[in-house]
């Protein structure tokens, strides 16, 4: 990676995290098909997208804290709601590979697509819910059922769910950037340890442990200064997504969400059948 390289990558990770903070969504959907298009393998992307996605919403959670957009105070509602449904996101993480062995890919993107463009028309008609914990524990369980099988589709479901769950816009936005943080990181060292295991020989318990690390950190997986030019522009861009998130008033916000996940929707509907 060239010094331009680096800074494009930089902008562009600042850009989307503006995104991202701003509105709880769109990192890895836009990150991941950017980075590839830009030449760099799949198997160094994921990870290098689920580490800084983890670091970045990690910088989003304290500046939407700061700002009260959310509190994460123990006992408080958007603690609880982000235990439960980063819990079912672990969870739906360690499994993903079970969960997706024998799904047809093209059914499987029409049912994301479809449910994602739906959440977003139902937001953009505006319609009031009341808060429910039944409808928040159902929107945790949708959305590691879509992680487990995907990937993908987490950050819209679950910022449009808890929204139609009668949790407040602004509050929901910042919550889906928390529950991310543990989802993202599991998700990362996992990906690095199932590449570590693949690589080496006989039982994993007897291998060294500093070939195993050698393996899981190998430049054939993990680019550091691609994670570093990722992580630095999502750290940069957090406070503004966050202030932004306080600035705009509830109805722009839910708009604003409305048709970003329509979009979302609608373009995977579209990759699925072009």
């Amino acid at each position: 990676m060239t010094i331009a390289d680096f800074l494009l990558i930089l902008a562009l990770a600042f850009v989307i995290e503006l995104i991202n903070a701003s509105l709880g969504m769109g990192w890895g959907t836009i990150f991941t098909p950017v980075l590839i298009l830009l030449g760099f393998p799949t198997i160094v992307a994921v990870p290098a997208v689920l580490l800084s996605q983890g670091l970045g919403s990690i910088a989003a959670s304290v500046f939407h804290s700061r700002f009260e957009n959310a509190s994460f105070e123990p006992g408080s509602i958007e603690l609880k709601t982000a235990a439960i449904i980063g819990s079912f996101g672990v969870v739906a993480s360690l499994l993903a590979a079970l969960l997706a062995v024998n799904i047809n890919k093209t059914v499987l993107n029409t049912y994301i697509g479809l449910l994602v463009l739906l959440m977003g028309i139902v937001m953009l008609i505006d319609k009031q819910f009341k808060f429910s914990w039944k409808r928040i524990i159902g929107v945790g369980l949708l959305s590691a059922f879509n992680k487990g099988i995907s990937g993908g589709g987490f950050g819209p479901i679950v910022t449009g769910g808890q929204i139609m769950a009668g949790q407040e816009q602004k509050k929901a936005i910042a919550i889906t950037l928390f529950s991310e943080i543990p989802i993202c990181l599991v998700g990362f060292f996992t990906y690095l340890v199932a590449h570590a295991i693949k690589q080496g020989s006989g039982s994993v318990f007897a291998q060294p442990a500093d070939s195993f690390l050698a393996s899981m950190f190998s430049r054939n997986i993990f680019a550091w200064e691609l994670c570093l030019a990722l992580v630095a522009g999502a750290f940069i861009a957090a406070p503004f997504g966050a202030l932004a998130t306080k600035v705009l008033r509830k109805n722009i916000v839910q708009k604003a969400v409305g048709v970003l996940i329509s979009i979302l929707g609608c373009l995977t509907l579209l990759r699925t059948y072009m």
